[in-house]
């Protein structure tokens, strides 16, 4: 199994990491019982509340670019040294992205997300010439 392969296995772990301090932060903001009504009058979220839902949100924005460059890989056969460094800092730059959506250091969530990005365009690269 491939690095890039590997990697995207244990991105579902990623996933659910943000998954999880998003709904948690939710239901301490709101309360449980208010998490599993219907929601129709819901007042605004508190500041924790809202970044659980924008790390997320930002997550899944390139979320599917990353598997789609994995799958890529995989079933080309192309895995080298970019895509494999590119899946990997794609990979550790979202964890790193999650607190730092939540420590209010200027410019280091927007650092942190460029590398990331860079990352997927590492695999763009390895993959498609």
């Amino acid at each position: 199994m491939s690095v890039e392969l590997t990697l995207l296995i244990w991105s579902t772990v990623l996933a659910f990491a943000y998954l999880g301090v998003q709904l948690t932060l939710y239901r301490i903001d709101y309360g449980v019982e208010h998490a599993n009504s219907q929601r129709d009058h819901e007042r605004p979220p508190n500041k924790w509340t809202m970044r659980g839902q924008r790390a997320l949100a930002n997550f899944l924005e390139t979320y599917g670019i990353f598997i789609a460059l994995a799958v890529a890989t995989e079933m080309s056969g192309r895995s080298d040294g970019l895509t494999q460094w590119g899946a990997h800092i794609w990979f550790w730059a979202r964890w790193a992205y999650l607190p730092a959506y939540f420590i209010d250091i200027n410019q280091m969530r927007s650092l942190i997300w460029t590398i990331s990005f860079l990352g997927l365009v590492l695999m763009f690269f390895g993959v498609a010439f």
